[in-house]
């Protein structure tokens, strides 16, 4: 099978009143559980790689994304690329040229206008390339902050900045924060509702991992199409090399704790690409026992 388009992906769970999942990839492992898990499912989803990620792997995007792409392509279901948090129009340019068909380019953290005139510049050289853009207004913290209701998305501003910059997409600050191990944040659901009628591009979820399955649920009800996971994998992964080193610490051949993170991992995955899109869910994450 060939890799997927997200806006395909998005643009049909929007229409079929269902969320549409999108996982981080750090290591090639990210790849494979996420695409087990999504064919245990029998539903799409989004790998998505974030400028951090190509940060970690010493600033090349292509080995990453190229494994991310062989292992969509021989999926059973529908697997998409996307690039996420990029701020560097480089590494953008350089994600389509490697076959990324999707970008959230993230200039948040400019004021309001420089945003605007960064975005616009962006999606319109993205467009000219086929490419779907994501974008962010407001700011959902957790790396560099804490997050306040003082920085939520406003509706009004929120479809000015839409229109101005015709983005595909947008990132919404609704109550949710990056790099949460504990599933206890609580959404804003009046304020998702308020942006899905002033909006008319698909709402965007980041920091998805911290919020609990019934607020997923909810926020896809109220408007949320596109659900950003990332630390939630992370913390199956660490849990199960924690426990496989402290059964095995005579253990040296990192196969044997990795298939376990890969395992963990598919099983998290599995079960929010369920909540997301509306299913019953099957198991606790490591998250919530966290």
């Amino acid at each position: 099978m060939t890799t997927a388009a997200t806006a395909d992906l998005v643009t049909a769970a929007r229409a079929a009143g269902r969320g549409a999942a999108a996982f981080n990839v750090i290591t090639l492992e990210h790849a494979e559980a996420i695409t087990a898990a999504a064919e245990a499912a029998a539903l799409p989803v989004i790998l998505q790689i974030s400028e951090n990620a190509v940060a970690y792997h010493g600033g090349r995007l292509e080995p990453l994304l190229a494994g991310a792409a062989a292992v969509a392509r021989a999926a059973s279901v529908p697997v998409a690329l996307h690039l996420d948090h990029v701020q560097s129009e480089q590494l953008l340019r350089a994600g389509v040229a490697a076959g990324a068909d999707s970008v959230m380019f993230d200039a948040s953290r400019l004021a309001y206008g420089e945003n605007v005139r960064a975005t616009a510049r962006v999606t319109e050289w993205a467009h000219g390339h086929g490419v779907w853009v994501e974008a962010e207004l407001g700011e959902v913290g957790g790396k560099d902050g804490a997050h306040a209701p003082g920085v939520r998305t406003d509706p009004v501003e929120a479809a000015a900045f839409v229109a101005a910059t015709g983005v595909d997409a947008l990132a919404v600050a609704v109550g949710s924060s990056h790099a949460m191990t504990r599933r206890s944040a609580r959404l804003d659901h009046p304020l998702i509702a308020a942006l899905r009628t002033a909006v008319p591009v698909p709402l965007v979820l980041h920091g998805s991992s911290g919020v609990p399955d019934g607020e997923l649920r909810q926020a896809v009800a109220a408007g949320v199409v596109k659900v950003n996971i990332g630390t939630a994998l992370n913390v199956a992964f660490t849990e199960a090399v924690r426990e496989q080193l402290a059964a095995q610490p005579a253990a040296v051949d990192p196969r044997r704790y990795l298939r376990a993170a890969r395992e963990a991992m598919s099983g998290t995955a599995e079960h929010l690409l369920r909540v997301v899109a509306g299913e019953p869910a099957r198991l606790t994450t490591a998250a919530d026992r966290a």
